[in-house]
């Protein structure tokens, strides 16, 4: 491993780094990792322009992580992130690339979740904030030296949380930390909002910029399935009793996780192995090896373990957990398709990784569709005809080897031969549910999908949805040397005022005063933009999303 890790090592991180690296399985570091830590490490402002996807996460956090003095119970790094699934998954990664680093302590900042524990976790010496700007303006209200330490700071997908209305609160937190901050800016575009805001706010940035490659895998069929994370245990098995598989790999995300889900399987008589980075290389092989020759049929595994594992035979991957980062997607579904067979993969999808599973699909350039769980008939059926191809080939000429001893047994035992038969078959299933009702009673429903969960983009700050009776009222004056124009996004879609803002700035290239009055409806929303050239920036407003929904801005008629 010293040899695959090298070209990380030579980057110059941390030893301490390094190691965590080797535990998560990293080996050669992304093109955007080779070219900005030697910047970041060197204290440099930054403007990477890089997709989601290419490993800028770990471009910043490993550099920043190296320079961080542990022993200094203080905020020393800000990371800005657009939404909290994303500063959820930006603190994951600092939290799993920090393990080497005892004392090394990170707090998520984001709207939805109670304001007293993200205060104290700041005000106790966590060294590391990943936040949304909403929120963290809210913290600075209540203590505007919160950021006073800060030393770096690092605005992930900038163009998005422009997009998301946030221009405000950004200049907020830039005044709010030292000016001698490192300042590095990550964005997929660089439209003129975000080139402004560089120009303002960084010192002599160097430019890095990095094509996203498109993956794609042949010959494996891709679905997901909505389900609770405590529910994941459950799914597995009813998947099991439906999927006709071969042998399979299922991916979880810790050690510990291998084991436990490893005894379940066993428990429910399925021949089933765990695999991490624990296990010593001997028992590893022979984990391996039982999984060619048939002895084992399932392996659970952690993405370090499972480097370099190749099984023909396997016909299936689970992703139980979702991976870090879509290489590591990619890499895990490899595992099956091998030697020019078919494979499918399943990914388990909790309700906050549905940003996560977009992002695989945009870097794969594959749609992974979604499909149900299993329902109770479904299980019932699956269960039905395993034991029907199980006992046709004995059928032929058991009567002709076997009556005598029929007529024997039901006569000794006093009982009809469709009695027996149903004993016999009683004690070959090991009294396995066969009846809708017992599978039902079995194996509890497990919802498809969970409920919708509350993000930034509607209103990180608690902004109220706009009540229905508003929809009738009339617009408010026209301002002059202004047009109104429609979108049919509205408070229903959670939009708030500050997202069509930042939307239009971001995308139109326009002042911030040369747009009036926005108004939000229940249905739809109204803005006021410049007379002159009005047509001109529809037209480049055309391909425009909020929130994730197209704009679809138009004149309109007051009549």
């Amino acid at each position: 491993m010293t040899q695959e890790i090298g070209g990380f090592a030579a980057l110059g991180l941390h030893p301490s780094i390094l190691a965590a690296l080797t535990a998560v399985g990293y080996e050669e570091p992304s093109p955007i990792q080779q070219q900005a830590i030697p910047v970041i490490l060197a204290g440099q402002d930054m403007i990477g322009q890089a997709q989601t996807g290419t490993g800028k996460t770990a471009a910043f956090a490993l550099p920043l992580l190296s320079r961080i003095d542990i022993s200094k119970r203080e905020p020393q790094a800000l990371i800005l992130a657009p939404t909290r699934e994303l500063a959820l998954q930006v603190a994951t990664a600092f939290e799993t690339y920090s393990k080497q680093l005892p004392g090394l302590n990170v707090v998520a900042v984001y709207g939805g979740a109670p304001m007293g524990p993200q205060l104290k976790a700041i005000r106790q010496g966590a060294q590391v904030i990943v936040a949304t700007p909403g929120r963290l303006v809210d913290h600075l209200r209540r203590d505007e030296k919160v950021l006073s330490t800060i030393q770096h700071l690092v605005l992930d997908e900038a163009d998005e949380m422009l997009k998301l209305g946030f221009m405000d609160d950004l200049e907020v937190i830039f005044q709010a930390m030292p000016a001698t901050r490192q300042t590095v800016l990550f964005s997929a575009t660089l439209p003129h909002s975000i080139r402004a805001i560089a120009e303002k706010h960084l010192r002599n940035p160097q430019h890095i910029k990095i094509a996203a490659k498109t993956q794609t895998v042949a010959r494996i069929e891709q679905a997901h399935l909505l389900i609770h994370a405590d529910q994941k245990v459950n799914a597995v098995l009813r998947l099991l009793e439906v999927e006709e598989f071969d042998a399979l790999i299922a991916f979880v995300r810790t050690k510990q996780a291998t084991l436990d889900l490893a005894s379940a399987l066993e428990a429910k008589g399925y021949k089933a192995a765990a695999l991490n980075g624990d296990i010593a290389q001997n028992q590893r092989e022979r984990v391996i090896d039982s999984l060619k020759d048939g002895r084992l049929d399932i392996v659970v595994a952690t993405d370090v373990a499972a480097r370099g594992l190749d099984v023909p035979r396997i016909t299936h991957v689970f992703n139980v957990d979702m991976p870090y980062d879509p290489e590591s997607y990619v890499h895990r579904i490899g595992r099956t398709g091998r030697a020019g067979r078919e494979g499918r993969a399943l990914l388990l999808v909790t309700p906050r990784e549905r940003r996560m599973l977009q992002v695989i699909e945009r870097v794969t350039g594959q749609k992974v569709g979604e499909v149900k769980l299993p329902n109770a008939q479904q299980v019932l059926d699956a269960r039905i005809k395993k034991l029907t191809t199980s006992l046709a080939p004995l059928v032929a000429d058991a009567e002709a080897s076997h009556g005598d001893l029929l007529d024997r047994l039901t006569a000794d035992i006093g009982c009809s031969p469709r009695a027996l038969a149903a004993a016999l078959l009683r004690k070959a299933t090991n009294g396995q549910a066969l009846t809708l009702a017992d599978v039902e009673k079995e194996q509890p429903l497990v919802p498809n999908s969970g409920p919708r969960e509350r993000s930034d983009r509607g209103g990180e700050r608690g902004e109220r949805p706009v009540r229905s009776d508003r929809e009738r009222r009339a617009p408010m004056p026209l301002g002059e040397g202004r047009a109104r124009c429609r979108t049919a996004l509205g408070a229903r879609d959670g939009i708030a005022a500050k997202n069509l803002l930042g939307a239009i700035l971001n995308e139109g290239g326009l002042a911030r005063d040369a747009i009036g009055r926005i108004q939000i409806r229940e249905s739809f929303s109204l803005v006021e933009l410049p007379e002159d050239g009005l047509e001109r920036l529809l037209a480049k407003l055309k391909d425009t999303r909020v929130a994730g929904k197209p704009l679809k801005l138009r004149r309109y008629r007051e009549d």
